[in-house]
């Protein structure tokens, strides 16, 4: 089985923020870039966590101990991730934005639909099977975590975002590094909870036909909530979806502010190969690299130093 801790142990790193000073575009002239990787506050902290209690909820069923390993260092990083991305939402308060209705959807997207309960309706955990509705959610887990080591490293790989405010530049480099650094786990993990390769198969496929357009749909909603807002994002408050989707991609090719849908696109091809496996969708050296300089990180360590002495 192919785990991160036969690289390196996984492991949770603290960071340190400030996030009383960003500036409302802090992607100089382009709001939409902006707001599209703000939607990251509305949606991750909900997600991260829901992505934490369902691990832990797969623990048991762990017979790998490497995996395990792999598996408790996740939670430990996605924990921190929500935490963070929790903390930035004061951001959104700063500049008048009210996102509050689209952070409770997610609540209700992660904590209900997606919770204890299929779809929130008690009988329905009867009607499926615990271990069944368990492993349908490590599913969603891991395709989702396709597309967060798929940006990551495109973040690596970024110059673009040199010129951006630096906090928040540095917050999603960070964050993305460590989505390149356990990029394999939630695959071998929903992996390992199949004694058949042929069902698996069938099962990641089947899962990632919705997922990506479930996925993409939320985001390009959690952006538009945030421009429609901004008075300063011109002919963008109020464009429709599909206009909007153009736009991206159109921005997106020019500035390489965010990846674009044909990059994703790409990569949602690739999962559906046999020979797929997420080691080969990123550099983990390049990551490691970039944590051990990450502002914030340093901040946090220098601070935690001061503490000790």
């Amino acid at each position: 089985m192919t785990t991160m801790s036969q690289v390196h142990q996984l492991h949770g790193r603290k960071v340190k923020f400030d996030f009383n000073h960003i500036p409302k575009h802090w992607i100089e002239n382009d709001p939409v870039s902006t707001h599209m990787l703000n939607t990251a506050h509305m949606i991750l902290p909900a997600g991260e966590f829901w992505f934490c209690r369902v691990f832990n909820k797969a623990l048991p069923f762990v017979k790998d101990e490497q995996l395990k390993a792999d598996v408790k260092g996740f939670i430990q990083q996605e924990a921190i991730h929500g935490r963070t991305h929790q903390h930035a939402q004061v951001y959104f308060d700063q500049h008048g934005l009210d996102v509050k209705p689209f952070i409770q959807r997610m609540h209700y997207l992660f904590e209900i639909l997606l919770g204890e309960n299929p779809v929130g309706i008690k009988m329905m955990k009867k009607v499926v099977g615990e271990k069944r509705w368990l492993i349908f959610r490590l599913g969603v887990i891991a395709a989702i975590e396709h597309y967060t080591g798929v940006a990551g490293q495109w973040s690596l790989d970024n110059t673009s975002l040199d010129k951006a405010d630096p906090i928040m530049a540095d917050l999603f480099r960070w964050h993305l590094a460590e989505e390149v650094e356990h990029r394999t786990v939630a695959y071998d993990l929903f992996k390992h909870m199949f004694e058949s390769e042929f069902n698996f198969q069938i099962s990641k496929n089947a899962l990632m036909t919705f997922i990506f357009p479930i996925m993409a749909a939320v985001w390009v909603e959690g952006g538009k909530t945030i421009l429609k807002q901004d008075k300063d994002a011109g002919k963008f408050r109020h464009m429709g979806t599909l206009r909007l989707i153009m736009q991206m991609e159109k921005i997106s090719r020019k500035t390489d502010h965010i990846p674009t849908f044909s990059h994703l696109t790409l990569a949602t091809i690739r999962w559906f190969s046999p020979k797929f496996h997420p080691v080969q969708e990123g550099n983990t050296q390049q990551a490691l690299d970039y944590l051990a300089r990450s502002p914030s990180a340093l901040r946090a360590e220098q601070e935690a130093t001061l503490r000790m002495s």
